[in-house]
């Protein structure tokens, strides 16, 4: 069989703060959305801007970041797979589809609307990711001098 490929790759602003609920087992899952902007010409010359809304979920430690630190206009770069679920709908009958980027890779970009002065940038790559964007405190009475002879070269 030939090789196929399910790869999403988006830069956007998050439509509204993050959801994070957590399955009976534990694990975070985060659901949120994501719009992407494009510019174009319309037939008459006149620039026109279309937005995609996308609909995004996280699982485990990346859904505990995109909790804590993604905001409503945060801009941010994501990597993930298109998942398609359909079901039953109880009321008409008609079988209904939804489909979702699964978050596998997620870089915080830009401050945001809301970061203020927050650092904007910070890499979560699938659960085993360990991310803290707190500025270090330095313990000043611990720091030493670094010599040349430090210097491994």
């Amino acid at each position: 069989m030939a090789k196929s490929v399910n790869k999403v790759i988006l830069i956007g602003n998050l439509g509204k703060d993050p959801e994070v609920k957590y399955t009976p087992s534990g694990t975070a899952v985060a659901k949120f959305t994501l719009a992407t902007n494009e510019r174009f010409k319309d037939k008459e010359g006149q620039w026109q801007d279309r937005t995609e809304w996308h609909n995004l979920v996280a699982w485990a430690r990346t859904a505990e970041i995109v909790g804590e630190y993604l905001k409503k206009g945060r801009t941010v770069y994501v990597e993930g797979s298109l998942r398609t679920s359909s079901w039953d709908d109880k009321e008409s009958g008609q079988k209904k589809y939804k489909t979702e980027i699964v978050v596998n890779d997620l870089v915080l970009l830009g401050g945001g609307r809301d970061a203020g002065s927050e650092e904007g940038g910070g890499r979560s790559r699938g659960a085993a990711a360990s991310f803290d964007q707190r500025t270090p405190e330095h313990d000043h009475a611990a720091a030493t001098t670094i010599t040349d002879e430090d210097i491994p070269f």
